[in-house]
């Protein structure tokens, strides 16, 4: 029987246990959206504890009933509550964790010791994860996390692959990695700007993310000390206001060096995106590691997972830390190179096969004549025009303008439901 240590792809070890891939959920149908196009767990908010207070978070009748539908694919639910507590932060944790625990959470994902401590305490059933907060960055680290009994450590956005391969190599614990997504522009998590600007706390869900806001640069003419020193702007009219955003993530190209790592799951980042972001990105990375494993001796990246990647993105992409440090190109100190984006405009309910007719529900404006684009998780990928659309009555409509309306079209292509349908923004 050939082993994992035995079966090599290009010079390396091939795993032959699939790394998991986990999706961001900022509300319940994010999590159903990300299960079905892929996710082998997801990670969600609750209504207290998180980093993203301005998300749809999770009630726990919720949080139970996302619990059911994992459950159903046998994907596995995590929630965040990766604050940094202050005292009046404490009262209700015990609570909370039991509530956790007692609907069906696999793992809560925490930064602050206190909060380790007391999910051992009252709820043991939940494992608990390091979460990337706490920057860790070392083997050394990582050990001390598995000899407090913790099952998983999400390392800092800032490791790079040498590292990986050091910490798998003196450590035997599970490890969590980002492999896409927005990145800080410091220390994830631990900036200032937004509680020095808007009093909104970084580490307590608040982030205002103040680095993407747009500056103007000035100059004093004489030193701060002198009565008359004046502000000189140092841009003129036709120069970019100046920001100080990081670009985003994306491993999509190099996912055979990530899986061959040894990373135990791979993490998208972004709660606060949409469905169509969520989909679009967990569809490409599940099709690249499942292409992986098929063959690793003759895997390739497809252009279509680079595609599908830059559909959804809305800023530019880089590989993050894992191979250099990022340099000044790899910050946005100006107005971006904006991608062309795609709105989720429907969402195809059933397909009847004799007639090549889909129901699908309107989630965007969309009429006869424009190009239209479906995708799913079970390989729909093809484009279109939209010729005649009708209601429910049959009746001939001039656009799909109502939220959720049921609309019928005839597609070039079978489809299937939970497929998406999109187009191109502002077309």
């Amino acid at each position: 029987m050939t082993t994992a240590l035995e079966a090599r792809a290009r010079g390396k070890r091939v795993r032959l246990d699939k790394p998991e891939l986990l999706a961001p959920a900022g509300s319940l149908e994010k999590l159903k959206f990300a299960i079905h196009y892929g996710a082998d767990a997801v990670y969600i908010g609750g209504q207290k504890y998180g980093l993203r207070s301005n998300a749809d978070n999770f009630s726990l009748e919720e949080m139970r009933e996302g619990v059911e539908f994992a459950n159903q694919y046998g994907a596995k639910v995590f929630v965040a509550t990766n604050i940094y507590a202050h005292n009046e932060d404490i009262e209700g944790l015990d609570d909370y964790l039991r509530g956790l625990q007692e609907v069906g959470i696999s793992a809560i994902i925490a930064a602050d010791p206190i909060i380790m401590e007391t999910c051992r305490r009252v709820a043991p059933k939940l494992e608990v994860h390091v979460s990337t907060q706490q920057s860790v960055m070392n083997w050394q680290t990582v050990k001390f996390w598995k000899d407090q009994g913790i099952e998983r450590v999400v390392l800092a956005r800032e490791v790079s692959m040498h590292e990986i391969d050091q910490i798998k190599a003196h450590v035997d614990v599970e490890i969590e990695a980002f492999i896409h997504g927005a990145m800080c522009s410091s220390y994830s998590g631990r900036c200032v700007l937004s509680n020095h600007f808007t009093d909104r706390d970084s580490n307590r869900g608040g982030c205002s993310q103040s680095c993407r806001w747009k500056y103007d640069l000035f100059a004093k003419d004489q030193p701060l000390s002198a009565p008359l020193a004046t502000d000189l702007p140092m841009f003129g009219e036709e120069d970019d206001a100046f920001t100080m955003g990081s670009k985003d993530l994306s491993m999509i190209d190099h996912i055979a060096e990530m899986i061959e790592s040894g990373v135990d799951s791979f993490k998208i980042e972004g709660r606060m995106k949409s469905i169509h972001y969520v989909a679009t990105v967990v569809n490409a990375y599940r099709q690249a590691i499942d292409a992986y494993f098929a063959d690793p001796e003759q895997f390739a990246i497809s252009q279509v997972w680079q595609d599908e990647i830059h559909k959804a993105a809305n800023r530019p992409l880089n590989s993050g830390f894992f191979y250099e440090a990022p340099g000044h190109e790899d910050h946005i100190f100006e107005p971006e190179d904006k991608v062309v984006g795609f709105d989720f405009v429907g969402l195809v309910m059933s397909y009847e096969e004799e007639s090549g007719t889909a129901v699908i529900q309107q989630r965007n404006h969309f009429k006869p004549g424009q190009e239209i684009e479906f995708f799913g998780p079970q390989g729909t990928q093809f484009k279109q025009k939209v010729d005649l659309i009708w209601n429910e009555q049959d009746q001939e409509l001039d656009a799909a303008r109502h939220p959720l309306q049921l609309i019928k079209l005839k597609t070039d292509q079978p489809v299937k439901q939970w497929d998406m349908m999109r187009k191109k923004t502002g077309k």
